[in-house]
């Protein structure tokens, strides 16, 4: 039976290949395939060099070809999926890499030297002139802030137009030059800048947007919710604004 199924399928092939129509060539029903099997069989081969004697030389060739190299279903053609790596968005359109930071000296020594880019620039200055005498955490807390600011709709939308805009950050509008002469400090803030503008997690203010020093007490802090307290400086919230997930 297994001999009279692969007959049956080399001539339907054949039928297909050579384009011709083979309707008067059948195979008998019997309910006795024994008594039949020869006849069936003498038919089929007549079949199969009628439609071979139709097919161009070059049709033989490949069908001899495919029959000597026959492709096995684990060769079939296999495209490799693409692996994407997704990077944490910084905000506005800004791409970045993860980085895992610690808030201490070592760590931060550690720390490639600074990209002096417009943003990096105006990062650093911000931080020395309004949190230099802060701990490394309480300079990080600021850089938040700064960065928070950036990418809320309510701001502009970049580190230099938060920092400049108006009224905002004493520094820019006391009348003072702005001379930086501590070159540790500014390093320091500058390294910290550089790790902030890097994608840091942003995980000590809880999306502040504001903050001032203890010594004072703006009229719109009790309109604000208080975040948290580093050092001499309280954060706030703007109000309404959502709380950042995680």
């Amino acid at each position: 039976m297994c001999l009279l199924q692969t007959w049956t399928r080399s001539a339907a092939l054949l039928f297909v290949l050579s384009g011709a129509a083979f309707a008067d060539v059948t195979v008998s029903q019997s309910n006795d395939p024994a008594a039949s099997l020869g006849g069936q069989l003498s038919a089929l081969l007549g079949a199969e060099r009628n439609a071979l004697g139709a097919l161009p030389v070059k049709r033989l060739e490949l069908m001899a070809a495919a029959v000597a190299n026959p492709k096995r279903p684990a060769e079939a053609e296999v495209v490799p999926a693409k692996l994407a790596m997704a990077k944490p968005r910084a905000g506005k359109g800004r791409t970045v890499e993860p980085v895992q930071i610690r808030y201490d000296a070592d760590w931060l020594a550690r720390q490639p030297s600074a990209q002096r880019t417009a943003d990096w620039q105006c990062l650093a200055q911000a931080l020395y002139f309004e949190a230099r005498g802060e701990s490394i955490r309480g300079q990080f807390a600021v850089a938040e802030v700064i960065l928070n600011r950036a990418d809320s709709p309510a701001y502009p939308g970049s580190v230099c137009g938060v920092v400049n805009q108006g009224g905002q950050f004493s520094y820019t509008f006391d009348g003072k030059p702005e001379t930086i002469r501590e070159k540790g400090a500014y390093a320091r803030a500058g390294k910290i800048a550089s790790v902030m503008l890097s994608g840091a997690p942003r995980q000590l203010t809880d999306g502040a947007t504001h903050f001032h020093t203890n010594a004072v007490r703006p009229g719109w802090a009790h309109r604000f919710p208080r975040t948290v307290a580093i050092g001499a400086h309280y954060f706030y919230r703007q109000p309404g604004a959502a709380v950042p997930a995680g």
